[in-house]
Protein backbone atom coordinates (compact mmCIF):
# COMPACT_ATOMS: atom_id res chain seq x y z
CA UNK A 1 0.00 0.00 0.00
CA UNK A 2 1.48 3.52 -0.96
CA UNK A 3 1.29 6.62 1.44
CA UNK A 4 -1.99 7.97 -1.09
CA UNK A 5 -3.90 4.52 0.06
CA UNK A 6 -3.09 5.15 2.85
CA UNK A 7 -4.22 8.09 3.55
CA UNK A 8 -7.19 7.29 1.67
CA UNK A 9 -7.74 3.84 4.01
CA UNK A 10 -7.60 6.18 6.75
CA UNK A 11 -10.58 8.49 5.77
CA UNK A 12 -7.72 11.39 5.54
CA UNK A 13 -8.42 12.03 1.39
CA UNK A 14 -11.45 14.31 1.02
CA UNK A 15 -10.77 15.84 -1.92
CA UNK A 16 -7.34 16.61 -4.69
CA UNK A 17 -7.42 18.62 -7.56
CA UNK A 18 -5.69 15.45 -10.04
CA UNK A 19 -5.75 12.33 -7.94
CA UNK A 20 -3.78 10.56 -10.55
CA UNK A 21 -1.35 12.79 -11.30
CA UNK A 22 -0.71 13.39 -7.18
CA UNK A 23 -0.29 9.52 -6.74
CA UNK A 24 2.21 9.41 -9.93
CA UNK A 25 4.29 12.11 -7.90
CA UNK A 26 3.98 10.72 -4.68
CA UNK A 27 5.39 7.63 -5.62
CA UNK A 28 7.87 8.61 -8.07
CA UNK A 29 9.99 10.62 -6.10
CA UNK A 30 10.33 13.36 -3.12
CA UNK A 31 7.13 15.96 -2.57
CA UNK A 32 7.83 19.05 -1.28
CA UNK A 33 4.50 19.99 0.51
CA UNK A 34 3.05 22.85 2.81
CA UNK A 35 0.02 23.17 5.47
CA UNK A 36 -0.72 26.52 6.94
CA UNK A 37 -1.87 27.84 10.58
CA UNK A 38 -3.40 30.78 10.68
CA UNK A 39 -2.49 32.19 14.83
CA UNK A 40 -6.35 32.66 15.52
CA UNK A 41 -5.67 31.21 18.99
CA UNK A 42 -2.75 30.62 21.26
CA UNK A 43 -3.14 27.41 20.74
CA UNK A 44 -3.47 24.86 18.13
CA UNK A 45 -6.50 22.23 18.92
CA UNK A 46 -7.49 18.82 17.79
CA UNK A 47 -9.16 20.08 14.35
CA UNK A 48 -6.16 21.16 13.71
CA UNK A 49 -4.28 18.07 14.32
CA UNK A 50 -5.90 16.39 11.75
CA UNK A 51 -3.96 17.97 9.00
CA UNK A 52 -0.62 17.81 11.28
CA UNK A 53 -0.44 14.32 11.33
CA UNK A 54 -1.34 13.87 7.79
CA UNK A 55 1.87 16.00 7.13
CA UNK A 56 3.60 13.74 9.47
CA UNK A 57 2.59 10.76 8.23
CA UNK A 58 3.90 12.06 4.32
CA UNK A 59 7.00 12.91 6.35
CA UNK A 60 7.15 9.78 6.88
CA UNK A 61 7.21 8.15 3.66
CA UNK A 62 9.78 9.94 2.70
CA UNK A 63 8.02 13.54 1.48
CA UNK A 64 9.02 17.03 3.11
CA UNK A 65 6.99 19.42 4.81
CA UNK A 66 7.12 22.76 5.20
CA UNK A 67 4.79 24.07 8.11
CA UNK A 68 3.48 27.42 7.50
CA UNK A 69 2.60 29.81 10.28
CA UNK A 70 0.48 33.24 8.94
CA UNK A 71 1.59 35.87 10.51
CA UNK A 72 0.36 37.89 7.70
CA UNK A 73 -2.94 36.07 7.08
CA UNK A 74 -3.82 35.75 10.83
CA UNK A 75 -3.66 39.69 10.24
CA UNK A 76 -6.44 39.73 7.91
CA UNK A 77 -8.79 36.75 8.46
CA UNK A 78 -9.95 33.76 6.60
CA UNK A 79 -13.69 34.18 6.24
CA UNK A 80 -14.62 30.71 5.21
CA UNK A 81 -17.53 29.69 6.03
CA UNK A 82 -17.91 32.11 8.54
CA UNK A 83 -21.22 34.00 9.92
CA UNK A 84 -19.48 37.32 10.19
CA UNK A 85 -15.73 38.96 10.18
CA UNK A 86 -13.43 37.80 12.45
CA UNK A 87 -12.27 40.35 14.82
CA UNK A 88 -8.96 41.88 13.90
CA UNK A 89 -6.07 40.90 16.34
CA UNK A 90 -3.08 43.37 16.95
CA UNK A 91 0.53 42.41 15.16
CA UNK A 92 1.94 42.10 18.68
CA UNK A 93 -0.60 39.01 19.21
CA UNK A 94 -0.22 37.58 16.08
CA UNK A 95 3.49 37.68 16.91
CA UNK A 96 2.84 36.00 20.17
CA UNK A 97 0.47 33.44 18.60
CA UNK A 98 2.55 32.94 15.82
CA UNK A 99 5.65 32.35 17.96
CA UNK A 100 3.23 29.55 20.38
CA UNK A 101 1.90 27.72 17.31
CA UNK A 102 5.79 27.23 15.79
CA UNK A 103 6.28 25.60 19.33
CA UNK A 104 3.51 23.13 19.14
CA UNK A 105 4.06 22.02 15.29
CA UNK A 106 7.89 21.11 16.47
CA UNK A 107 6.27 18.35 18.77
CA UNK A 108 5.02 16.80 15.35
CA UNK A 109 7.17 17.17 12.57
CA UNK A 110 10.89 16.20 12.22
CA UNK A 111 12.79 19.46 12.08
CA UNK A 112 16.50 17.71 13.19
CA UNK A 113 17.74 15.85 10.52
CA UNK A 114 17.10 13.88 6.77
CA UNK A 115 17.29 15.40 3.61
CA UNK A 116 13.27 15.86 4.02
CA UNK A 117 13.28 17.31 7.35
CA UNK A 118 10.63 19.60 8.05
CA UNK A 119 11.20 23.40 7.25
CA UNK A 120 9.01 26.31 9.23
CA UNK A 121 8.16 29.51 7.52
CA UNK A 122 5.91 32.23 8.62
CA UNK A 123 4.22 34.35 5.40
CA UNK A 124 4.88 37.40 7.14
CA UNK A 125 8.30 37.18 6.10
CA UNK A 126 7.43 37.83 2.18
CA UNK A 127 4.12 39.65 2.46
CA UNK A 128 5.83 42.55 4.76
CA UNK A 129 8.26 42.97 2.16
CA UNK A 130 5.68 43.41 -0.99
CA UNK A 131 4.12 46.94 -1.32
CA UNK A 132 0.54 47.33 -2.04
CA UNK A 133 1.33 48.57 -5.49
CA UNK A 134 3.15 46.01 -6.31
CA UNK A 135 0.71 43.38 -4.99
CA UNK A 136 -2.35 44.32 -7.19
CA UNK A 137 0.19 44.58 -10.48
CA UNK A 138 2.00 40.93 -9.75
CA UNK A 139 -0.34 39.27 -8.30
CA UNK A 140 -4.09 40.93 -8.50
CA UNK A 141 -4.16 40.80 -12.17
CA UNK A 142 -3.97 36.99 -12.63
CA UNK A 143 -7.53 37.19 -10.58
CA UNK A 144 -10.49 38.16 -11.95
CA UNK A 145 -13.29 38.95 -9.13
CA UNK A 146 -15.61 36.55 -11.45
CA UNK A 147 -13.46 33.52 -9.74
CA UNK A 148 -12.76 35.32 -6.48
CA UNK A 149 -16.98 35.66 -6.12
CA UNK A 150 -17.36 31.41 -7.63
CA UNK A 151 -16.03 30.24 -3.78
CA UNK A 152 -18.03 28.92 -2.10
CA UNK A 153 -16.42 30.37 1.67
CA UNK A 154 -17.66 34.23 -0.61
CA UNK A 155 -20.92 32.85 -1.83
CA UNK A 156 -22.55 32.71 1.50
CA UNK A 157 -20.94 35.78 2.93
CA UNK A 158 -22.21 37.63 0.04
CA UNK A 159 -25.63 38.31 1.66
CA UNK A 160 -24.65 39.48 5.01
CA UNK A 161 -21.67 41.02 3.38
CA UNK A 162 -18.08 40.71 3.31
CA UNK A 163 -15.05 43.48 3.52
CA UNK A 164 -12.24 43.84 1.00
CA UNK A 165 -10.30 42.70 3.79
CA UNK A 166 -11.14 39.20 4.01
CA UNK A 167 -12.34 39.01 -0.04
CA UNK A 168 -8.97 39.24 -0.38
CA UNK A 169 -7.70 36.40 1.80
CA UNK A 170 -7.61 33.93 -0.79
CA UNK A 171 -4.98 36.30 -3.59
CA UNK A 172 -3.17 35.77 -0.51
CA UNK A 173 -2.92 32.14 0.19
CA UNK A 174 -2.64 31.84 -3.55
CA UNK A 175 0.55 33.37 -3.18
CA UNK A 176 1.48 31.51 -0.41
CA UNK A 177 1.86 28.58 -2.53
CA UNK A 178 3.49 30.54 -5.25
CA UNK A 179 6.19 31.71 -2.63
CA UNK A 180 6.78 28.27 -1.63
CA UNK A 181 6.86 26.79 -5.29
CA UNK A 182 9.52 29.23 -5.94
CA UNK A 183 11.66 29.14 -3.09
CA UNK A 184 11.81 25.54 -2.26
CA UNK A 185 9.73 23.93 -5.27
CA UNK A 186 6.35 23.15 -2.97
CA UNK A 187 4.31 21.22 -5.21
CA UNK A 188 1.22 20.01 -2.59
CA UNK A 189 -0.73 21.89 -0.48
CA UNK A 190 -2.64 20.20 2.37
CA UNK A 191 -5.71 21.97 4.23
CA UNK A 192 -9.28 21.10 5.82
CA UNK A 193 -11.80 20.70 3.26
CA UNK A 194 -12.83 24.02 4.10
CA UNK A 195 -9.60 25.56 2.94
CA UNK A 196 -11.06 24.21 -0.76
CA UNK A 197 -11.15 27.53 -2.62
CA UNK A 198 -8.53 28.80 -1.17
CA UNK A 199 -5.95 26.51 -1.74
CA UNK A 200 -7.34 26.14 -5.64
CA UNK A 201 -6.27 29.86 -5.75
CA UNK A 202 -3.03 29.00 -5.16
CA UNK A 203 -3.27 26.36 -8.05
CA UNK A 204 -4.77 28.98 -10.51
CA UNK A 205 -1.97 31.43 -9.36
CA UNK A 206 1.10 28.93 -9.97
CA UNK A 207 -0.79 27.67 -13.42
CA UNK A 208 -1.24 31.72 -14.57
CA UNK A 209 1.90 33.20 -13.22
CA UNK A 210 4.53 30.80 -13.88
CA UNK A 211 2.75 28.11 -15.95
CA UNK A 212 3.21 25.31 -13.00
CA UNK A 213 0.60 22.47 -11.92
CA UNK A 214 0.04 22.00 -7.88
CA UNK A 215 -1.47 19.78 -6.52
CA UNK A 216 -4.08 20.03 -3.72
CA UNK A 217 -5.24 17.39 -1.28
CA UNK A 218 -8.33 18.10 1.27
CA UNK A 219 -8.62 16.28 4.71
CA UNK A 220 -11.69 16.04 5.81
CA UNK A 221 -13.42 18.09 9.14
CA UNK A 222 -13.58 15.75 11.51
CA UNK A 223 -16.89 15.02 13.04
CA UNK A 224 -18.76 13.00 15.56
CA UNK A 225 -21.67 10.74 14.56
CA UNK A 226 -24.23 13.47 15.40
CA UNK A 227 -22.51 16.07 13.36
CA UNK A 228 -20.40 18.21 15.90
CA UNK A 229 -17.42 19.50 14.79
CA UNK A 230 -14.13 19.75 16.60
CA UNK A 231 -12.75 23.37 16.61
CA UNK A 232 -12.83 26.88 18.72
CA UNK A 233 -15.77 28.30 16.83
CA UNK A 234 -18.19 25.17 18.34
CA UNK A 235 -17.01 26.27 21.54
CA UNK A 236 -15.94 22.92 22.54
CA UNK A 237 -12.14 22.95 21.47
CA UNK A 238 -10.26 20.35 22.86
CA UNK A 239 -6.37 22.65 22.32
CA UNK A 240 -3.05 21.19 22.13
CA UNK A 241 -2.02 23.37 24.82
CA UNK A 242 -1.95 21.54 28.45
CA UNK A 243 -2.58 25.25 30.04
CA UNK A 244 -5.88 25.63 28.03
CA UNK A 245 -7.25 21.79 28.16
CA UNK A 246 -4.90 19.60 30.63
CA UNK A 247 -3.61 15.89 29.72
CA UNK A 248 -6.79 14.82 31.88
CA UNK A 249 -9.49 16.72 29.86
CA UNK A 250 -7.81 15.48 26.78
CA UNK A 251 -8.05 11.52 27.88
CA UNK A 252 -11.49 12.16 29.12
CA UNK A 253 -11.89 13.56 25.62
CA UNK A 254 -11.24 10.35 24.01
CA UNK A 255 -12.75 7.97 26.85
CA UNK A 256 -15.82 9.36 26.46
CA UNK A 257 -16.21 9.46 22.27
CA UNK A 258 -19.59 7.39 20.72
CA UNK A 259 -18.69 3.95 20.16
CA UNK A 260 -19.34 4.60 16.07
CA UNK A 261 -16.82 7.18 16.01
CA UNK A 262 -14.06 5.12 18.00
CA UNK A 263 -12.62 2.52 15.07
CA UNK A 264 -12.56 5.79 12.81
CA UNK A 265 -10.82 8.17 14.70
CA UNK A 266 -8.12 5.58 15.56
CA UNK A 267 -7.76 5.42 11.72
CA UNK A 268 -7.24 9.08 11.96
CA UNK A 269 -5.77 10.33 15.07
CA UNK A 270 -3.09 7.28 15.74
CA UNK A 271 -0.24 6.05 14.11
CA UNK A 272 -1.34 2.03 15.13
CA UNK A 273 -1.05 0.30 11.74
CA UNK A 274 -4.51 -0.32 10.32
CA UNK A 275 -4.27 -4.23 10.90
CA UNK A 276 -3.34 -3.36 14.15
CA UNK A 277 -7.18 -1.37 14.43
CA UNK A 278 -8.90 -4.25 12.28
CA UNK A 279 -7.60 -6.42 15.41
CA UNK A 280 -9.09 -3.91 17.98
CA UNK A 281 -12.31 -3.29 16.22
CA UNK A 282 -12.81 -6.93 16.18
CA UNK A 283 -12.04 -6.77 20.17
CA UNK A 284 -14.11 -4.04 20.41
CA UNK A 285 -17.03 -5.55 18.83
CA UNK A 286 -17.13 -8.31 20.64
CA UNK A 287 -17.23 -6.41 23.95
CA UNK A 288 -18.21 -3.06 23.39
CA UNK A 289 -18.75 -2.36 27.04
CA UNK A 290 -15.10 -2.59 27.81
CA UNK A 291 -14.35 0.32 26.00
CA UNK A 292 -11.04 -0.91 24.21
CA UNK A 293 -11.34 1.39 21.57
CA UNK A 294 -11.73 4.08 23.36
CA UNK A 295 -9.24 3.20 25.80
CA UNK A 296 -6.46 3.00 23.17
CA UNK A 297 -7.41 6.07 21.57
CA UNK A 298 -6.99 7.72 24.56
CA UNK A 299 -3.53 6.12 25.52
CA UNK A 300 -2.10 7.01 21.44
CA UNK A 301 -3.43 10.54 21.51
CA UNK A 302 -2.47 11.51 25.12
CA UNK A 303 1.03 9.93 24.52
CA UNK A 304 1.26 11.64 21.58
CA UNK A 305 0.42 15.15 21.93
CA UNK A 306 1.35 15.00 25.77
CA UNK A 307 3.75 12.19 26.04
CA UNK A 308 4.19 8.57 28.28
CA UNK A 309 3.91 10.26 31.62
CA UNK A 310 1.38 12.55 30.95
CA UNK A 311 -0.66 9.62 30.42
CA UNK A 312 -0.06 8.00 32.89
CA UNK A 313 -0.91 10.54 35.14
CA UNK A 314 -3.98 10.99 33.49
CA UNK A 315 -5.12 7.39 33.85
CA UNK A 316 -3.78 7.40 37.68
CA UNK A 317 -6.35 10.43 38.49
CA UNK A 318 -8.93 8.42 36.18
CA UNK A 319 -8.93 5.81 38.92
CA UNK A 320 -8.13 7.21 41.79
CA UNK A 321 -10.97 9.68 41.19
CA UNK A 322 -13.30 7.12 40.40
CA UNK A 323 -11.92 5.06 43.59
CA UNK A 324 -12.52 7.86 45.82
CA UNK A 325 -9.16 7.99 47.02
CA UNK A 326 -8.38 11.78 47.07
CA UNK A 327 -5.29 11.42 49.04
CA UNK A 328 -3.74 9.22 46.64
CA UNK A 329 -3.58 12.79 44.27
CA UNK A 330 -1.28 15.84 44.65
CA UNK A 331 -2.68 19.29 44.58
CA UNK A 332 -1.81 19.62 40.66
CA UNK A 333 -3.41 16.35 39.69
CA UNK A 334 -6.69 17.42 41.94
CA UNK A 335 -6.41 21.05 39.91
CA UNK A 336 -6.60 18.50 36.75
CA UNK A 337 -8.98 16.51 37.44
CA UNK A 338 -11.23 18.44 39.19
CA UNK A 339 -11.12 21.86 36.71
CA UNK A 340 -14.58 22.07 36.16
CA UNK A 341 -16.20 22.12 39.59
CA UNK A 342 -17.23 24.57 41.71
CA UNK A 343 -14.26 26.23 43.58
CA UNK A 344 -14.28 28.18 46.64
CA UNK A 345 -11.24 30.39 48.44
CA UNK A 346 -10.97 30.13 52.16
CA UNK A 347 -9.95 33.48 53.73
CA UNK A 348 -7.29 32.98 56.08
CA UNK A 349 -9.36 34.55 59.00
CA UNK A 350 -12.06 31.88 58.53
CA UNK A 351 -12.71 29.90 61.23
CA UNK A 352 -15.66 28.21 60.40
CA UNK A 353 -16.95 24.38 60.85
CA UNK A 354 -18.30 22.03 58.63
CA UNK A 355 -21.68 23.16 59.09
CA UNK A 356 -20.66 26.69 58.66
CA UNK A 357 -18.14 26.17 55.56
CA UNK A 358 -21.09 23.55 53.59
CA UNK A 359 -23.31 26.78 53.39
CA UNK A 360 -20.71 29.61 52.62
CA UNK A 361 -19.27 27.15 49.88
CA UNK A 362 -22.51 26.91 48.98
CA UNK A 363 -22.52 23.08 48.96
CA UNK A 364 -25.50 22.86 50.41
CA UNK A 365 -28.22 25.22 50.47
CA UNK A 366 -29.27 26.31 54.55
CA UNK A 367 -28.11 25.23 57.74
CA UNK A 368 -30.92 23.18 58.15
CA UNK A 369 -29.53 21.01 54.94
CA UNK A 370 -26.04 21.02 56.16
CA UNK A 371 -26.71 19.55 59.01
CA UNK A 372 -28.75 17.00 57.82
CA UNK A 373 -25.96 16.59 55.04
CA UNK A 374 -23.17 16.04 57.42
CA UNK A 375 -25.43 13.97 59.76
CA UNK A 376 -26.62 11.63 57.24
CA UNK A 377 -22.81 10.61 56.35
CA UNK A 378 -23.17 12.31 52.88
CA UNK A 379 -20.64 14.81 53.00
CA UNK A 380 -16.77 13.57 52.45
CA UNK A 381 -13.36 15.20 53.09
CA UNK A 382 -10.65 14.24 51.13
CA UNK A 383 -12.66 11.02 50.59
CA UNK A 384 -13.08 10.72 54.77
CA UNK A 385 -16.57 10.69 55.98
CA UNK A 386 -17.48 13.37 58.12
CA UNK A 387 -20.16 13.56 60.72
CA UNK A 388 -19.04 15.87 63.39
CA UNK A 389 -20.94 18.85 63.32
CA UNK A 390 -18.09 20.53 65.21
CA UNK A 391 -15.93 19.42 62.55
CA UNK A 392 -13.19 22.61 61.09
CA UNK A 393 -10.79 21.78 58.80
CA UNK A 394 -6.75 20.81 59.73
CA UNK A 395 -4.01 21.89 58.40
CA UNK A 396 -3.31 17.96 57.61
CA UNK A 397 -6.80 18.46 55.50
CA UNK A 398 -5.17 20.59 53.14
CA UNK A 399 -3.64 18.72 50.35
CA UNK A 400 -0.32 20.44 49.65
CA UNK A 401 -1.06 23.24 51.86
CA UNK A 402 -3.11 24.40 48.80
CA UNK A 403 -6.51 22.18 48.26
CA UNK A 404 -9.31 20.24 49.76
CA UNK A 405 -11.80 18.40 48.11
CA UNK A 406 -15.76 17.84 49.75
CA UNK A 407 -17.46 15.77 47.68
CA UNK A 408 -21.77 15.44 49.17
CA UNK A 409 -23.14 12.60 48.19
CA UNK A 410 -22.01 10.37 45.62
CA UNK A 411 -20.35 11.88 42.96
CA UNK A 412 -20.87 16.38 43.82
CA UNK A 413 -17.41 17.17 44.40
CA UNK A 414 -16.57 20.58 45.24
CA UNK A 415 -13.15 22.16 45.42
CA UNK A 416 -11.83 24.65 48.88
CA UNK A 417 -8.46 26.72 48.07
CA UNK A 418 -6.68 28.39 50.41
CA UNK A 419 -4.40 31.76 50.58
Amino acid sequence: MNIFEELKARGLVFQTTDEEALVKALTEGQVSYYTGYDPTADSLHLGHLVAILTSRRLQMAGHKPYALVGGATGLIGDPSFKDAERSLQTKETVLEWSDKIKGQLSNFLNFENGDNKAELVNNYDWFSQISFIDFLRDVGKYFTVNYMMSKDSVKKRIETGISYTEFAYQIMQGYDFYELNNKHNVTLQIGGSDQWGNMTAGTELLRRKADKTGHVMTVPLITDSTGKKFGKSEGNAVWLDADKTSPYEMYQFWLNVMDDDAIRFLKIFTFLSLDEIDAIEKEFDAARHERLAQKTLAREVVTLVHGKAAYNQAVKITEQLFAGNIKELSASELKQGLSNVPNYQVQAEDNLNIVELLVSAKISPSKRQAREDVQNGAIYVNGERVQDLTYQLQDEDKIDGQLAVIRRGKKKYFVLTFN
